[in-house]
């Protein structure tokens, strides 16, 4: 059923959490929840995977273990557009961010079994990356249609809604990461199935009453002849993967590096298809192709500048446990080993300390403020930057050697105030820039930035299995500098190209 924005508006109470409709409580709590088991997973996960079976891990290889959580970041993302699909089409965007939650929870729940091994681990990701793609899309949604259209409410509560992703994002690893030092692995999942647990109970008991009519339309339903369509062309694609899965078997190509190669292919494949069909279509008029080609460099500079920045919870991450000194006695005096999952907390508590920061630092230059496409190149420069600094204290370095763990903040602290100048501005540029026809493609578009660089990053690992690790962090550093020397360059090109678009 469709219902109209004011109608949908009119069915929420309008205040009772800080000013901003009620609903919007119901969903600060779930996405606070859902990001403490994302975030609180993630900080272990890694070193669960290439931990010794006898300490409880699954004994995997460290860059395979890397690998698949790169694969991991960007099969979420790439799911994100068959969640935003779903929603349209099928379910609604409520409907669909329930089911995700509930699938989020079962691959949590998998990971939290003491037994079962890799089939178990692989169900869990299974599980938690078609959640994950079903409820991150549409959960935004929702909260948008709390507000009508000329709420000035809106930007705030969505500033509100976004403090609970770092909120989670800081408090989980330290409380997954200390139940994993201390029980074992599987305890720390046990916590992330119990946040999302927490968070399905809260929105069964309060979605109906605080959240009305909001996100129970489907705006674009499936009719008899496009429902007939689709499972046909399901039936087809079940049949064509069956079909390969039988030949990989039989020929012996069914192995993780053919499956990295095929995801990594697809991070590059889907944003290109995504652009030519916007390009290429009768739709989009003179002036939205021209500011489409300005979109081409900020696409591949956000490309660049997620393949460093995920790189925190991967090549970072096994940095961290292996070769960080992270035993206090030596520095401090104390005798107190920090867990590696608790550097994981550093970037949301570092972007909350920033974003106000740079905020007000934006809006203080006001017209003065530099362009979109410097702002690209500044945030990519930083990045370049942080990787460049580790290039110090890796210099010379054998396995056994452990660095000031300073040197991973002072790191983690460059890039994420990259991010804080790259990240808000992407998302923005990527409305103002995107075809009429096409503005939710547009997002996907941008959300596939991150995909493809995760998708990059599972084949880059190997370069760090062969390179020292001074190498890598210096050719990973000195490519991303070099190409925001290029973007900066090209301002003026794009400026241009943008039509009017500041």
């Amino acid at each position: 059923m469709n219902y109209s924005r004011e109608e949908m508006v009119n069915s929420v109470p309008s205040k009772g959490f800080f000013g901003h409709p009620r609903g919007l409580g119901v969903l600060f709590f779930i996405e606070f929840w859902e990001r403490f088991s994302y975030y609180g997973m993630r900080a272990i996960l890694l070193y669960f995977m290439y931990d010794s079976v006898a300490n409880g891990g699954l004994g995997l290889a460290e860059t395979t273990a890397q690998s698949i959580m790169s694969l991991y970041g960007a099969l979420i993302f790439m799911t994100c557009i068959i969640g935003g699909w779903l929603a349209d089409r099928v379910f609604g965007s409520r409907t669909t961010l329930f089911y995700g939650a509930v699938l989020i929870m079962l691959g949590h729940v998998f990971l939290a079994l003491p037994f079962g091994g890799l089939v178990t681990f692989l169900a869990s990701m299974l599980f938690i990356i078609i959640g994950t793609g079903m409820l991150k899309p549409n959960i935004s949604n929702v909260v948008g249609g709390l507000y009508d259209k000329n709420d000035t409410r809106m930007d705030n509560g969505f500033v509100i809604f976004y403090m609970s992703v770092n909120m989670g994002a800081f408090i989980s690893p330290l409380i997954v990461g200390n139940l994993q030092t201390s029980f074992g692995y599987h305890a720390g999942f046990s916590a992330a199935a119990f946040g999302m647990f927490l968070a399905l109970i809260f929105y069964i008991l309060f979605n109906k009453k605080n959240l009305g009519l909001v996100g129970k339309d489907i705006p674009n339903p499936l009719d008899a002849l496009e429902k007939r369509q689709f499972k046909k062309n399901l039936a087809i694609v079940f049949a064509v993967v069956v079909v390969l899965l039988i030949i990989g078997y039989f020929t012996n190509l069914l192995t993780f590096n053919v499956f990295s190669l095929v995801v990594t292919g697809l991070g590059i494949f889907l944003p290109f298809i995504y652009f030519w069909s916007m390009y290429s279509s009768k739709k989009t008029t003179t002036v939205e192709k021209s500011r489409l080609l300005s979109y081409i460099p900020l696409f591949l500079s956000a490309v660049m500048f997620w393949a460093i920045q995920e790189q925190g919870s991967s090549i970072l991450g096994a940095f961290i446990d292996k070769n960080t000194q992270r035993d206090l006695n030596p520095l401090l005096n104390i005798d107190y080993t920090v867990p590696a999952a608790f550097f994981q907390s550093i970037n949301p508590l570092l972007i909350v300390l920033f974003a106000p920061i740079i905020s007000w630092f934006w809006q203080r230059l006001g017209n003065r403020a530099p362009a979109t496409p410097i702002k690209f190149a500044i945030g990519l420069f930083l990045a370049g930057i942080s990787f460049l600094m580790m290039v110090i204290p890796t210099m010379g370095m054998d396995s056994q050697t452990l660095i000031n763990p300073l040197w991973i903040v002072f790191s983690f602290a460059i890039c994420v105030i990259g991010e804080l100048c790259l990240s808000p501005v992407g998302s923005s540029v990527s409305v103002k820039l995107a075809p009429k026809a096409f503005e939710s493609q547009m997002m996907s578009l941008w959300l596939l930035s991150s995909a493809t660089a995760q998708g990059v990053n599972a084949q880059l690992v190997r370069l760090y299995g062969i390179m020292s690790k001074s190498t890598y962090f210096g050719f990973l550093g000195g490519i991303a500098i070099a190409l925001a020397v290029i973007v900066f360059v090209l301002t003026p090109w794009m400026s241009k190209k943008m039509q009017g678009i500041k």
